[in-house]
């Protein structure tokens, strides 16, 4: 009987099981390779016993990290690539570095540092998610993380700030678009029939670029454009995160009409706090009020004086 196994991930929405592109990848690999994983949905990072989500817990472990996650659960004979060969294998390596170098910074910038995007969908969501007042505070923090993720592997010489990188940025993304769409071709996994550890990869970074209702859609409208990809995302939804009539799982549910009324919230809060910090710089500061001074008559000082003098 297999070890109880706990992942730790962002929640769901807009029909997706997670809206976390690293959590995703983890959740497809777990369906593929048939590991049962209880699924804990949290509201922070910094809940979490170590690291970053997503987050393995078994009796005697702790795993983070997307690649160290699906090794873990190789180990525990739950591999969905048991049938590749050593090319595929090497193939599988090759697209998963081309991902993370050409895709993941056109995503992050799309979700993190595109202001429409962010002060309107992704701050907003997080932010519901997030008690107050970390809910003012952590959106933030991962916005910065991402931004200077972007920069850490775009912005070398000759470009330094994201401003210079973002044509570059989209360039990449969609380059990279491109070439999973004709290695995909016309087949229904990246291997054949059957989904492995690169479909997981795929799946977690275009299923949320493909599924979120952005107001900036420029990266997301190039992929709309590759319908093989597109199809590739609703197949895995389909097969592997429905459950009979009733659609979707509970990690899934998302009300889009309530984002509205969170962002208007989120900023509502936003804003009052700096209304207050604004009063209280601009508010006038009150001077120390002076003490009267009383003077003594001139009997008070002479008896005053007497007393000072004498033995």
């Amino acid at each position: 009987m297999a070890a109880s196994m706990e992942l730790s991930c962002w929640g769901g929405g807009w029909g997706l099981p997670s809206v976390h592109s690293e959590s995703l990848v983890v959740l497809a690999y777990a369906k593929f390779s048939g590991a049962p994983l209880k699924v804990s949905i949290i509201d922070n990072t910094w809940r979490g016993p170590r690291g970053d989500v997503p987050i393995l817990t078994t009796e005697d472990s702790i795993v983070s990290k997307p690649e160290k996650i699906l090794n873990f659960l190789r180990k525990q004979k739950f591999n969905a690539d048991y049938e590749l060969s050593a090319k595929q294998g090497a193939d599988t390596l090759a697209y998963i570095a081309l991902l993370e170098e050409k895709l993941l910074p056109g995503v992050l910038h799309t979700f993190w540092v595109e202001n429409d995007n962010y002060f309107t969908v992704t701050k907003p969501w997080f932010a519901s998610r997030i008690p107050f007042p970390l809910s003012l505070i952590l959106p933030g923090r991962m916005s910065r993380g991402a931004l200077n993720r972007i920069l850490l592997t775009r912005g070398g010489p000759p470009l330094y700030h994201v401003q210079d990188v973002e044509a570059q940025i989209y360039r990449d993304a969609k380059e990279c678009l491109n070439l999973l769409s004709n290695r995909l071709g016309t087949s229904q996994f990246f291997f054949g029939d059957t989904p492995s550890t690169l479909d997981a990869y795929v799946f977690g970074f275009l299923a949320p670029l493909y599924k979120v209702r952005f107001p900036k859609v420029h990266l997301q409208e190039h992929l709309k454009q590759l319908p093989n990809l597109c199809r590739l995302c609703d197949d895995i939804l389909d097969s592997y995160f429905r459950h009979g009539a009733g659609g979707i799982s509970p990690a899934g549910q998302e009300v889009d009409a309530n984002l509205q009324k969170l962002t208007q919230l989120v900023n509502k809060e936003s804003n009052l706090i700096e209304k207050m910090d604004g009063n209280l710089r601009q508010s006038p500061q009150l001077l120390p009020r002076k003490l009267p001074t009383l003077k003594l008559t001139p009997a008070e000082e002479e008896s005053n004086s007497s007393r000072l003098l004498s033995p």
